[in-house]
């Protein structure tokens, strides 16, 4: 890289990271590769503050909200497909957070991005853009960003270009991040500082604990399980926990493909 040019990058990422803005983007998931037309659609958020950065989907904003604010959250059930990611651009840490049965787990990203950026550009919306391409997760990824917005962020684990990523997505069209909005806010709050680490061995664990008896393990942790359906009857709880299994081998498809569970 010439000097000049890391000078420039290193200027207008300081000043970047001195405002405080987030970046809403529609993200589209294809969780069952069986099934090429059926996405799960979300708006997911970027906050960006100083040298550190969260991306979160807007309903786990709110619970983080509700853990500061009254001391009380809400359990969200499974482990796989969750993209609340941190990061820390002073020590170049990437981090994944699963919170499950109440704990916060955190889990490095250590698979570093090497992008290599392309001569195509374009716009996109109002901002000129320019193409960028890596690997991670075993996939292929092509990225739009854009100088405009001087950020080295991203969407989900996805960062380091001269420039926000305001699109990205895999070759296989599994996964697509877009940006649709910009606005400012005023304090970056973390609800789940205290964590445990782990690592993707320990991940797995995790999400097979899940999978083989997800409301047994709600109970241990001191909350009975009741479930009726719509007419108010009495559900089968090992009926029901059926159904979860065959969601989750359903959704056979994440993000990490190099780390793809196997249940059975």
């Amino acid at each position: 890289m010439p000097i000049r040019y890391f000078l420039y990058f290193l200027l207008i990422s300081n000043l970047s990271f001195s405002q405080k803005l987030s970046f809403i983007y529609e993200t589209k998931f294809r969780y069952n590769s069986e099934k090429p037309n059926d996405y799960y659609e979300k708006n997911m958020l970027l906050e960006i503050d100083n040298n550190q950065s969260i991306f979160r989907d807007l309903d786990d904003k709110k619970i983080d909200s509700l853990q500061i604010n009254n001391g009380r959250g809400m359990t969200k059930l499974g482990v796989e497909n969750n993209y609340y990611v941190k990061k820390d651009f002073q020590s170049d840490s990437v981090d994944k957070i699963i919170t499950y049965l109440g704990v916060n787990y955190l889990l490095p990203i250590d698979e570093k991005l090497q992008w290599i950026i392309k001569p195509e550009k374009t716009k996109l919306g109002k901002y000129a853009v320019q193409k960028a391409e890596t690997k991670y997760g075993g996939r292929d990824w092509a990225a739009w960003f854009t100088t405009d917005l001087a950020f080295n962020d991203g969407p989900y684990i996805f960062h380091g270009l001269p420039g926000l990523i305001v699109s990205i997505q895999d070759s296989k069209n599994d996964f697509y991040f877009n940006l649709i909005q910009v606005k400012k806010y005023e304090d970056l709050f973390d609800a789940r500082t205290k964590t445990v680490k782990i690592d993707w061995k320990k991940y797995e664990s995790l999400a097979k604990s899940y999978y083989n008896d997800p409301y047994d393990l709600l109970s241990k942790a001191g909350r009975k399980v009741t479930m009726t359906g719509p007419n108010g009857n009495v559900l089968d709880i090992n009926e029901v926990a059926k159904e979860v299994q065959n969601d989750i081998l359903q959704e056979n498809n994440p993000i990490e493909l190099n780390h793809k569970i196997n249940y059975k």
